[in-house]
């Protein structure tokens, strides 16, 4: 008799684990950003690329303008894949796109500029990711839509043809 219970107990239990897990797996409960909203600019001041000038966030996006910051690194391999859209978008007249350079060292964001073109109107050096973290990035490449100093659309991701297009919907 004590030899039948062991082995029923240890099936009911492997039984009542497995429909924990089952229950647990239907359920969702991902984290998922909010990427449509209208947040203030974070205050930040980098230096500019190739030069040993600092500018903070109050001298780079002023007015009316429409900007797009953009988070880049030589080393992303989507960021070669966005970069194509990112040289569309330089040709919208009342877009300014703002580079970031994240964690990257300045010979290689070089090279990947002369190879691609460069389709930023000003780049930012972001050395150890401190001003990508205040604008909420969780890596790269992700843009922000700026306008009247409000962030209005996050972009996780690289920038492909639909949300080229929404991007130039939302400028026009």
């Amino acid at each position: 008799m004590k030899f039948k219970i062991i082995p029923i107990l240890s099936i009911l239990f492997f039984f009542i684990v497995f429909a924990i897990f089952f229950k647990a797996l239907q359920k969702t409960s991902f984290y998922t950003p909010n990427i449509n909203f209208e947040k203030e600019i974070p205050s930040f001041s980098a230096k500019i690329f190739k030069m040993d000038i600092e500018k903070n966030s109050e001298e780079i996006f002023i007015g009316n303008q429409f900007y797009l910051i953009n988070v880049w690194a030589s080393w992303c391999v989507p960021c070669r894949e966005e970069h194509n859209f990112l040289m569309k978008l330089k040709e919208q007249k009342n877009l300014k796109i703002i580079g970031l350079n994240y964690k990257d060292k300045e010979k290689n964001a070089s090279n990947f500029l002369r190879e691609l073109k460069n389709p930023y109107d000003q780049i930012l050096i972001d050395e150890n990711g401190t001003i990508a973290i205040e604008w909420g990035a969780y890596g790269v490449p992700e843009s922000f839509l700026i306008h009247k100093r409000k962030i209005i659309k996050k972009i996780i991701g690289p920038i492909n043809e639909n949300l080229y297009s929404e991007i130039e919907g939302i400028i026009q």
